[in-house]
């Protein structure tokens, strides 16, 4: 009975005689490349979780640079809303989802800055569960109000505001994306630091939240300046003031609140960045931030994003565990002052 030989097989045997039983392995090696090539990351879709519902900033920011990972890699990268927790629902599926480079999360400084420092129990570690790999962007976060009722209530300022919650304990709301999120915490530290008290209303994500306040069934909010700004823009929001340590470019004649209300210290801005699951391999972390900082660093998307109140970044994996470690620090501070802890 004969052997029929696959062609693979035919060059093999060739190959075994011509350089004897020393050289089967190096030759059965160099024929598994191919074979090896065509695994390489990525070779199916990438998935990008989003922890918050879509329509919100981290949303915003995800669709941003998706097309542009799709682009350099060759692979499609599918946007997955999966809000809840205060993002920590979102995060803790890509927390233990396989280290693979297929499951990434547009984590914030809510999921990776606040959220340990504010519940009692998380469902997962933001350091030791995650691999960081780039921030994509920072932003003030905006206190806005309902434009018709603020000119009801007679409100035109942060200082019009404050008087008027002093006067009237509780009877403002305040609207947030989620418990713990830095649109809450910023409220928070808001209150604490003017004596003031607002009922907070936590929603799956800032869309939903601002439904809500330009419908007018809600009062306030501290929200991240680019999911805010075309309402700003329309007048259905007024803004008071933007919660970070200078102004925005793109709102110039809107003070800080540390400026409007001589809060001397109020700061609680925003940032956004790429996630993978710890342990994912370091030469797919470097090629992703690699391609995020050239798409941030191209005029087109830099506009895009600059325009909407972002400041792009695309630092390395180092820097951006730095910066987690930093605002680690920072919001455990701030939740203890503010008093605010979620069980």
């Amino acid at each position: 009975m004969s052997l029929k030989l696959t062609p693979r097989r035919t060059l093999l045997r060739v190959l075994t005689r011509t350089l004897g039983l020393v050289g089967i392995t190096t030759v059965s090696a160099l024929l598994a490349l191919p074979s090896f090539a065509q695994t390489t990351w990525p070779s199916k879709p990438v998935k990008i979780i989003v922890p918050f519902a879509a329509g919100g900033t981290t949303d915003i920011l995800a669709r941003a640079i998706a097309p542009e990972l799709s682009k350099a890699f060759g692979q499609a990268f599918v946007i997955e809303n999966r809000g809840g927790a205060g993002g920590n629902i979102g995060a803790d599926i890509v927390a233990k989802s396989p280290a693979d480079g297929y499951t990434l999360l547009m984590g914030t400084v809510g999921t990776h800055g606040i959220n340990q420092s504010l519940y009692a129990k998380m469902p997962f570690d933001p350091i030791k569960d995650f691999a960081p790999i780039t921030m994509v962007a920072g932003v003030p976060n905006v206190m806005v109000m309902n434009a018709e009722k603020a000119r009801a209530l007679g409100i035109n300022s942060v200082t019009d505001f404050i008087n008027y919650a002093k006067a009237n304990p509780g009877k403002l709301n305040m609207a947030s994306s989620g418990n713990g999120t830095s649109i809450h915490m910023a409220g928070e530290l808001f209150k604490s630091m003017t004596g003031t008290f607002m009922v907070h209303f936590p929603y799956r994500g800032s869309s939903p939240a601002l439904l809500d306040l330009v419908a007018g069934n809600t009062d306030v909010m501290f929200d991240n300046l680019p999911s805010s700004l075309q309402h700003i823009k329309s007048g259905k929001l007024k803004a008071f003031a933007v919660t970070s340590s200078q102004r925005s470019a793109v709102l110039p004649d809107v003070p800080t609140v540390e400026e409007a209300a001589k809060l001397k210290g109020f700061e609680a801005s925003s940032w956004f960045g790429l996630l993978a699951p710890a342990g994912t391999p370091p030469d797919i972390v470097s090629r992703i931030q690699q391609e995020v900082a050239k798409s941030l660093n191209t005029p087109a998307i830099k506009e895009k994003l600059m325009l909407q109140g972002a400041i792009p970044s695309g630092n390395t994996p180092q820097e951006f565990v730095k910066l987690i470690e930093s605002e680690t620090n920072k919001w455990a501070k701030v939740v203890k002052v503010s008093g605010a802890k979620i069980d």
